[in-house]
């Protein structure tokens, strides 16, 4: 049996789709199953990172568990709170989900709030596995609505470049270090095959919806504001700047080969992502 947390976002509903393709025995935890939309097959339970109780419930019985709780600098103790309900559940192995540049001094705050949890998996006794991946090619759905609206897509970096990747490497990388002790004990760095800027993920995706898409930086300030009006703490838009000043200076302009070391093939291109997802850019 295979646990996964967080299964109904980006990475963690595709990591629930590839292993029920396989056949595999799949548990899908979410706060809210009466809404979770799922493959057949695919077991869901209640779990909620505030209730202890429902997690370890949901961990009984479980081998291997996909984590991935951080959401921001006020939930720094969730991980550690999962991993050690995990290992008292007789859970073996555990993958989590962090992030790149997690341990970086010149990111700031920003890249401490993973480190708990890395380090409370390392420390666990149990065998597993960190995946660290780069800027989510999914994260310019967000520009879906200006698109619709024939308005500029904000860029927050700048001409910053990143090794954007598909979320679907992502979770095939974490579906084979879910599977077996192969990748016990290592830490990947997840890239895609290319270095792109916001303007450059622009151009190709304006290349697979036939027309060309205007980009406009949001300055600082704005970008603050926005956040702020969001309800973000104070602390959450400071570290979410110290991120965006990061990539715009050049310190994320990383690409590995770990994916294809896990996967054997290359990542997905950006562009092929685009192609995949163009039905989300058009009119409603």
């Amino acid at each position: 049996m295979i646990l996964v947390t967080g299964a109904t976002g980006t990475i963690g509903s595709e990591i629930v789709r590839q292993l029920a393709a396989d056949g595999g025995k799949v548990r899908a935890v979410t706060r809210d199953p009466a809404r979770a939309r799922v493959p057949a097959g695919v077991e869901v339970v209640r779990g909620d990172y505030t209730d202890a109780a429902s997690m370890a419930a949901a961990m009984t019985g479980a081998e291997a568990v996909f984590l991935v709780s951080v959401l921001g600098p006020d939930d720094l103790d969730a991980d550690r709170a999962l991993v050690a309900t995990a290992r008292d559940a007789g859970v073996r192995r555990v993958v989590k989900l962090s992030a790149i540049g997690t341990g970086e001094p010149g990111l700031g705050d920003f890249s401490t709030w993973h480190l708990p949890g890395e380090n409370a998996v390392r420390d666990s006794g149990l065998e597993w596995t960190i995946l660290r991946p780069s800027s989510f090619a999914s994260n310019t759905l967000s520009w879906a609505d200006p698109i619709r609206a024939g308005q500029p897509v904000p860029n927050l970096t700048g001409t910053g470049i990143q090794g954007v990747i598909d979320p679907r490497d992502v979770a095939a990388v974490a579906v084979h270090a879910l599977r077996t002790s192969e990748h016990a004990g290592r830490l990947y760095t997840l890239t895609g095959p290319e270095l792109l800027s916001g303007p450059d993920q622009a151009a190709i995706l304006g290349a697979a919806l036939g027309r060309r898409l205007e980009v406009a930086d949001i300055p600082h300030a704005d970008a603050a504001e926005h956040m702020r009006a969001a309800g973000m703490s104070a602390r959450f838009v400071e570290g979410a700047l110290a991120g965006q000043a990061y990539i715009r200076a050049g310190g994320n302009a990383v690409l590995t080969a770990d994916v294809a070391t896990v996967l054997g093939r290359p990542p997905h291109t950006y562009a092929a992502w685009a192609a995949a997802n163009v039905a989300a850019f058009a009119a409603r």
